[in-house]
């Protein structure tokens, strides 16, 4: 790294990874922008974890470099590569108070301790900790060891922080203001962060790109609003927020292009971004762009007849599951309108605008 770098590229470049006869990642190509935070997300399994420790240099690549700027990092071991990770058990020692955990690494690099007390206290100011110094691990809450383990990553100024599932043992509550202070942490350091989650909203939330992976690929990469809106696939609708793929039939006329399921047609706005040939497509619809109506004699060509299967009042909203001609549609309505119960005859009106056209062969 050259010196006085404050963040980092990082670079993969036709990564492998194998464990025997399994192929954990298939030919990774990807770049990490310098001083951006980027979410790995993803079902269990899928590799997102094992990436992450190959950047990190816990494990091996099977093929392929991986570069930190300039540098080709790929032979390296993971204490020559200046990388800071946060685990998802925290790793704090029990026997050691907040200080001494968060020191611990200037320690072993014999910094003189008035040095390690000073920047102890500078870290655990950023993570909103100072005067946590003396309590052991066993005083502190889960969000505050969180904070703890963030705050050790960062005494030892890392060109680049790895986040492991940070948020997985925290209660949903808490979960919500801390992915808020990692965000800003990394905003304000302008480190380039690498965050493994499956977690969906938490990926949305902190990330200003999102990489999607399945079964040891990369499927999509993009900012989380692109990710969202233009899904490439019916994988990535379904695993970026909630989603009804459902069959359709796209045309092209001589008044533009419209769709057509379940035995109505929906026109589409002239400036929809259409990623498919006239024929066979799957359209996502987002629970957003479906609202449930009473059944009437005079709806129109945007509307599906339904049976409701599932209501459930939620609080804020109420929860639905509509039995219609293209399959079961989740959907929600908001607390304060009338519920439609259960076997209620209903109309599920489809705002064309909102619809997400993906290729019949995308899966």
């Amino acid at each position: 790294m050259k010196p006085g770098e404050t963040n980092i590229t990082i670079t993969l470049q036709n990564v492998f990874k194998r464990f025997d006869e399994v192929t954990a990642l298939d030919d990774i190509k990807v770049v990490f922008e310098a001083g951006t935070l980027t979410t790995l997300l993803g079902p269990s399994g899928c590799g997102k974890t094992t990436l992450l420790r190959l950047i990190s240099g816990l494990e091996k690549v099977s093929g392929g470099d991986i570069w930190f700027g300039d540098d080709k990092v790929t032979d390296l071991s993971a204490t020559r590569r200046d990388v800071g990770m946060v685990f998802q058990s925290y790793a704090l020692f029990p026997h050691m108070t907040v200080e001494q955990n968060v020191g611990y690494g200037l320690g072993v690099l014999k910094t003189p301790q008035d040095k390690i007390k000073e920047r102890v206290r500078e870290v655990l100011d950023m993570v909103n900790l100072d005067g946590y110094q003396a309590r052991y691990p066993d005083e502190l809450s889960g969000g505050q060891q969180q904070r703890v383990a963030v705050a050790r990553a960062l005494i030892l100024e890392p060109k680049v922080l790895l986040f492991d599932e940070p948020l997985s043992n925290i209660d949903s509550k808490l979960r919500r203001s801390m992915r808020e202070e990692i965000r800003h942490l990394q905003q304000s350091t302008g480190i380039t962060s690498i965050y493994v989650t499956h977690d969906q909203s938490e990926a949305l939330a902190v990330s200003d790109e999102v990489v999607v992976m399945k079964d040891g690929r990369i499927v999509q990469k993009g900012p989380p609003r692109s990710l969202y809106h233009r899904p490439e696939s019916a994988f990535v609708a379904n695993f970026i927020g909630e989603s009804n793929v459902v069959e359709a039939v796209l045309v092209n006329g001589n008044d533009g292009h419209r769709v057509e399921l379940g035995g109505i047609g929906l026109a589409l706005p002239d400036d929809m971004h259409i990623p498919a040939k006239p024929g066979p497509v799957k359209l996502s619809l987002r629970p957003e762009v479906l609202h449930i109506e009473e059944k009437s004699e005079d709806k129109d060509s945007a509307c599906l007849d339904g049976v409701v299967t599932e209501s459930a009042y939620m609080g804020p909203v109420i929860e639905y599951s509509v039995k219609t001609a293209v399959g079961d549609l989740f959907t929600r309505g908001p607390a304060y309108e009338t519920q439609h119960p259960k076997g209620e005859q209903v109309q599920v009106r489809i705002r064309p605008d909102e619809i997400i056209v993906i290729p019949g062969n995308a899966d």
